[in-house]
């Protein structure tokens, strides 16, 4: 955008230099100047109409550029323990939070498909059936929704908020633990319920 500006700048200033007549030139001379000289200024006039629309006049601000930004989590403060030749600090591993409860999840999700269509293909409603499959599915849910707060709210770094969801989960989990038993002991029970359902 400069460039332009700038070549129609010394275009203009090299046209509106006044041009010298010598009168030893003929008529068609003059004539052959002049329609050499008229090119560049419209040429020059369409680039300065072109420059002045691409360029405006006075700033133009979006409305969320105007607006602060807040971050939701704020840098922590910045420090360096030891030195260049000491390695990353690495957390202790420990088979209970690593291997097998990976396996331990991967066995309870597994379990919820022979579990939900066993009474189903059986043709009866057992209540033992019933019974382990709510406690499959609390415990997958549970499993879930544990490893979404533990990525989501690291301990190093949001310790209160990370215990304060754990404490919400365990919560949640035993109200619908609780709510389950209800329906279980005192109505028809999960399988039945979605039987009926299914039969509507």
């Amino acid at each position: 955008m400069a460039s332009i500006a700038r070549s129609s700048m010394l275009r203009h200033a090299f046209t509106a230099a006044p041009i010298k007549q010598n009168p030893s030139r003929s008529a068609s001379t003059v004539a052959a100047t002049t329609f050499r000289t008229a090119k560049p200024l419209a040429r020059q006039s369409f680039q300065s109409a072109f420059a002045r629309s691409s360029i405006p006049s006075t700033p133009r601000v979006a409305a969320f550029h105007a607006t602060g930004s807040k971050a939701i989590l704020p840098p922590l403060p910045q420090a360096i323990r030891g030195d260049i030749n000491d390695p990353a600090p690495v957390p202790e591993s420990h088979p209970t939070h690593g291997n097998y409860h990976w396996s331990f999840e991967r066995l309870v999700a597994a379990s919820l498909i022979p579990l939900t269509m066993a009474p189903f293909i059986g043709g009866s409603l057992n209540p033992v059936t019933d019974a382990v499959f709510c406690a499959a599915l609390i415990i997958h849910s549970h499993l879930g929704f544990q490893s979404c707060v533990i990525d989501y709210f690291p301990d190093w770094r949001v310790p209160k908020i990370r215990a304060t969801f754990n404490w919400l989960l365990r919560a949640a989990t035993l109200g619908v633990a609780v709510g389950l038993y209800e329906f279980e002991t005192n109505d028809i029970g999960v399988t039945a319920a979605v039987a009926r359902i299914w039969q509507a």
